[in-house]
């Protein structure tokens, strides 16, 4: 009789298990980067609110009390260039993180300052120097390193970032201000950006490869590059090198005209204007701050569109569309608030802040590694204009009575930025070369 063989007994097997899919690591370092952005954002509204009280409690000459707001500009426009070449050297987490210590640091010591120089000081040069290490140069380092798609998005974004940060904390402190005092809110805001410090500190990493990964997109491991010797140097160098091409003076020039049509007339001179047509500071000002809320969606739209769209074409766009709403301006302005006006606040709004996706992805591609370096320049190209527009602007009311000219001529030469656009040469420079000789350096 045969044996009859018994199957063993079937042993269930373990079901499959997957990992849950985790977010790419290079958008937890954008939201950190964000973070930063957001936090130094805010410290630049607060001046326009520390005047009166100031004026009030110490009797300070209010043209002293602006001065630090003079002396803040300038150095958050010329750090922008020194601070990416930094970053090359010792490190994004670095920088960042005692950038913002800087600005606690000088926040902190409003609260014992006895003169108006000490205000220069503090708020002018210690927060001026922190927060120019955290402009769009860095978040263009940020997208530079860990981003290969998503980009122009991410950069986008990053742009809205400190108009979030005036947006979210503005009317908060004017608030506090009202309420408790100047020390309060600004103790408070010190506070938020060391706490933000830490968190740079802990979560932020320099390069993908420092954690083993790659830029977000890549196909492969890109490693991290060698730490660049000579920060001040690197910076110096690179504009001198830049300088020598087209495309430099190109960027840096639509830049100018950039800051001149848009913070540098808006935030200094725009309440004034209002009032010239009889419109109360109070609803002024909240139309400025709606046209903030426009700035940051438009900025995230050209981030979007910058990945899809010649950079190019889309700074000739914009440009144009601005100069159409400044020509406008004088003529829906009134003293109420009508759908003319309001089309005006969001139109512009929208155009306020894109054209900054499309000059870093410029910067990028004809400069290679030394783009954030380049887009830092022409960053300060465009607070040189923005400050020579806030005061040509009130000189200008002044001297015609009226602010119509004002908004003509700021029209006019975005008709020559838009023209510039075009003229930009679309070279591309090797990925990760860095060449020695200006000649050979960029393909302009």
């Amino acid at each position: 009789m045969a044996q009859r063989t018994q199957n063993p007994p079937a042993v269930p097997q373990p079901t499959s298990w997957r990992r849950p899919h985790r977010p790419h690591h290079a958008w937890i370092i954008a939201v950190v980067a964000g973070a930063a952005i957001v936090t130094a954002g805010a410290f630049t509204t607060v001046p326009g609110l520390l005047v009166t009280p100031l004026h009030d409690q110490y009797a300070w000459d209010r043209g002293h009390i602006a001065l630090a707001a003079s002396v803040n500009m300038i150095f958050f426009g010329l750090t922008a260039p020194f601070a990416a070449a930094l970053m090359d050297r010792v490190g994004i987490r670095r920088v960042a993180a005692g950038a913002m210590l800087l600005i606690a640091t000088g926040a902190l010591l409003t609260n014992v300052m006895t003169s108006a120089w000490h205000l220069v000081v503090y708020w002018g040069v210690l927060i001026g120097l922190g927060s120019g290490c955290l402009t769009m140069t860095f978040a263009a380092q940020i997208t530079g390193r860990w981003f290969e798609r998503r980009r122009g998005l991410v950069t986008g974004a990053l742009s809205a970032s400190s108009h979030l940060g005036q947006l979210l904390f503005l009317p908060l402190l004017a608030w506090a201000v009202d309420r408790y005092g100047w020390r309060p809110p600004v103790v408070t805001l010190a506070l938020v950006a060391l706490a933000v410090s830490a968190l740079v500190w802990l979560l932020l990493r320099d390069h993908p490869a420092d954690i083993g990964g790659a830029p977000y997109g890549a196909k492969e491991f890109v490693p991290k590059p060698a730490p660049a010797t000579g920060a001040a140097r690197r910076a110096v160098t690179v504009l001198r090198d830049a300088s020598r091409t087209g495309t430099f003076w190109l960027l840096a020039g639509m830049f100018i005209i950039c800051g001149a049509s848009t913070n540098g007339i808006m935030w200094s001179n725009w309440v004034p204007a209002a009032h010239d047509h009889g419109m109360h500071a109070t609803m002024a000002a909240s139309l400025l701050s709606l046209i903030g809320v426009f700035s940051s969606l438009g900025a995230l739209a050209s981030g979007w569109l910058t990945d899809r769209f010649d950079p190019r074409r889309l700074l000739c766009l914009y440009f144009a569309v601005r100069a159409l709403t400044l020509l406008a301006l004088p003529v829906v302005l009134s003293s109420t608030i009508r759908p003319s006006l309001i089309a005006f606040v969001v139109v512009y709004g929208l155009a306020d802040v894109a054209t900054v996706p499309p000059v870093i992805a410029l910067s990028q591609r004809v400069y290679g590694n030394d783009g954030p370096i380049v887009f830092g320049w022409a960053n300060s190209a465009h607070q040189l204009g923005a400050s020579a527009s806030a005061f040509l602007g009130a000189t200008a009311r002044d001297v015609f009575g009226a602010y119509d000219v004002v908004w003509i001529a700021l029209s006019a030469v975005c008709v020559v930025a838009a023209l510039l656009a075009m003229v930009v040469a679309p070279a591309v420079a090797p990925k990760g070369s860095r060449m020695t000789s200006p000649e050979a350096r960029y393909e302009s």
